[in-house]
């Protein structure tokens, strides 16, 4: 048990916490919930015992253990399932132990550690440390790899497996899907909820809290309110609450008319039944969202898009990837006038590249794309707030996109819409938090109207106030959409069709996040029937099977890495991954230079932002082929 008492916690000058109360108890499964800045990082460090409170007391049983997820990315030699096993103390001692007496030959110690070592399932840690590896997304045949050969979101997953497999009686986990795909997420949240032990955990994913939480602690004007129940529970809770408030009534009366009418209008037009369906439960609960966020200060909206022509993009036969590296192939498909899709599939498979040449930031390698006249591109990249200008001002960024098109005042009021309200809309950008870059990336790129938005995990860093404001102005946006995200949420609040990224294809995946979750499952159990066997299993019909518009196959690649050709080419990938770690580290030294940031705009720093993100994404490619050539 844990149990905070009159705690009061400062960050600086700052009060997060007065006075607050909390008791956990063995079983629970916290989520820690509040806007940007409301001190859940903070109240997590208190838990830990690496904070200490300003006033009253916290409480912890003796002999509780505790893990949480180093946020250090080391650049290691060890391999990455002996990084995970690192994090088992015990294991580490005992197999130390063991070690010695084996070189010692002390028959006497051996049959004293060997009962102790099999007690905490020591001859079967590395198999359980190999498991988790696999669930976060590494093929078997890559977990004796070296840690520092890894990116550094796949350091992050090495760590949460680490934090994972340690034994403890205390979980504690600070976005821990902040580095992972829809693929892992899906994966973690069965892990955790067979957790046995007591969690803790800060998220900004609705739909990961629904599925793990048991309770929800809100932080909100330094106080601290504990709901049992999940996020949806939480929710409903609070807004029954809210509506008690005379103030907000009328204005939660309006935003409810608003989004019912969006409802209704959303049914009369859906055509896909399994789409629609998710689609119309998702947007059931907007009501409710319309008492929760009614004393939100965010509430923008996309301006109106010039008309745009219809298909606004073709791709036939499209071909992309890194150099003479094919990473999809055979792309033929369109995206039409208020089309919405989501793309979904792991980390690596092409989402980002096929997302890089659709906002014309690469090039193809083969076949056509063509991008109609009329379209106008807003393209937010995973690597946004990299291009905003540390110089500049949130008022200074938007005057410069605007012109003389829009008065001081008109953008002052579309500033205030994202947050930065008052004197904030003129502070320098460079000491903003993360959520505050992507609000004014977002802000950027509302105010040019675009007609076609291409989404790229846009909701990082953002709170889940700011990623349901983002929710609602996707709502009635009128052009087309693609977006790739690991919020569910978001997914289904905005997509009407999925396409998968697969395998080196582009298809269209006819169902919705459910049926996606039962094929992983499917694939997962196939794969690990395929292991054990040693054959290859009968495919298994579903209804959520992608359909693939004409693609062109892409190569099986032989079955063991001893075939000479696959060899070949294994030694080529291994050599362009060194030479881009090396690159990377040069690029990072050079961004590192003060100088670059003293005149705006630069163009040498916007050179080499752009090559870093393309040396990064080229970095994650080549590891997935890594991967698939072991597989």
């Amino acid at each position: 048990m844990i149990q905070l008492k009159a705690v009061s916690l400062r960050r600086g000058t700052q009060l997060l916490l007065d006075r607050a109360d909390l008791t956990l108890q063995p079983g629970y499964r916290l989520g820690l919930v509040g806007r940007n800045g409301t001190g859940k990082s903070s109240l997590l460090a208190l838990l830990e015992g690496t904070l200490a409170p300003d006033a009253g007391d916290v409480a912890r049983a003796g002999g509780q253990r505790l893990s949480t997820v180093a946020q250090e990315i080391e650049a290691l030699d060890v391999s990455a399932v002996e990084s995970v096993l690192a994090g088992d103390a015990e294991y580490q001692r005992l197999s130390a132990a063991i070690a010695a007496a084996e070189l010692a030959e002390d028959g006497m110690a051996l049959a004293e550690l060997y009962p102790e070592f099999d007690t905490i399932d020591g001859f079967t840690a590395r198999a359980r440390a190999a498991k988790l590896l696999d669930g976060l997304g590494f093929a078997p045949n890559t977990i004796d790899r070296p840690v520092r050969s890894f990116s550094g979101g796949w350091r992050m997953r090495i760590n949460l497996a680490r934090a994972l497999l340690a034994p403890s009686d205390i979980l504690l986990l600070d976005e821990p899907t902040n580095h992972l795909d829809l693929d892992a997420v899906f994966w973690l949240e069965h892990w955790l909820t067979s957790y046995p032990g007591m969690l803790v955990v800060v998220s900004h994913d609705r739909d990961f809290l629904d599925a793990v939480c048991t309770h929800i602690a809100h932080l909100a004007q330094q106080s601290l309110t504990v709901y049992t129940g999940n996020y949806s529970d939480f929710e409903r809770m609070r807004a029954e609450r809210q509506l008690q408030d005379a103030a907000l009534a009328a204005k939660i009366e309006r935003e409810r008319a608003h989004l019912t009418a969006f409802i209704d209008r959303f049914r009369a037009q859906a055509t896909k039944a399994r789409q629609a369906q998710s689609r119309i439960k998702a947007l059931a609960r907007l009501p409710v969202l319309a008492a929760t966020h009614a004393d939100s200060q965010f509430n923008f909206s996309f301006r109106p898009a010039p008309n745009a022509p219809d298909p606004l993009v073709t791709l036939e036969k499209l071909a992309i990837g890194y150099n003479d590296t094919p990473l999809l192939t055979g792309i033929t498909a369109s995206i039409r006038s208020g089309d919405r899709i989501g793309l979904l599939g792991a980390n690596g498979a092409g989402k980002t590249t096929l997302m890089r040449v659709l906002g014309k930031a690469a090039e193809p390698q083969a076949g056509n794309l063509h991008i109609a006249a009329g379209v106008r591109i807003g393209y937010y990249a995973q690597h946004q707030l990299e291009q905003l200008d540390p110089r500049d001002t949130p008022m200074s960024a938007l005057e410069r996109l605007a012109g003389k098109t829009a008065s001081t005042q008109e953008l002052r009021n579309f500033l205030g819409s994202f947050g930065f309200i008052g004197d904030r809309a003129f502070d320098g950008i460079e000491p903003f938090s993360g959520g505050e870059k992507a609000r004014l990336a977002l802000a950027l790129l509302v105010w040019q109207q675009p007609n076609l938005l291409l989404l790229d995990e846009p909701t990082n860093h953002l709170d889940l106030e700011v990623r349901e404001a983002l929710a609602a102005a996707l709502q009635t946006f009128e052009g087309a959409l693609l977006v790739v995200s690991h919020d569910r949420s978001l997914l289904e609040m905005v997509c009407d069709t999925f396409w998968r990224v697969h395998q080196g294809q582009v298809g269209v995946f006819d169902g919705d996040l459910d049926d996606y979750r039962r094929t992983l499952d499917e694939e997962r159990r196939a794969a690990a029937s395929k292991a054990k066997s040693g054959a290859a299993p009968a495919p298994q019909p579903s209804a959520a099977a992608p359909k693939t518009p004409a693609p062109t196959p892409k190569p099986t690649a032989p079955a063991t890495p001893r075939d000479k050709k696959t060899a070949q080419r294994i030694q080529k990938v291994e050599h362009r991954l060194a030479e881009i770690v090396a690159e990377l580290a040069r690029l990072d030294a050079a961004l590192a230079d003060p100088s670059l940031y003293q005149t705006s705009p630069n163009p040498a720093l916007d050179q080499l932002s752009a090559q870093r993100q393309h040396a990064n994404e080229e970095h994650e490619a080549l590891e997935m082929e890594w991967l698939e050539l072991h597989g």
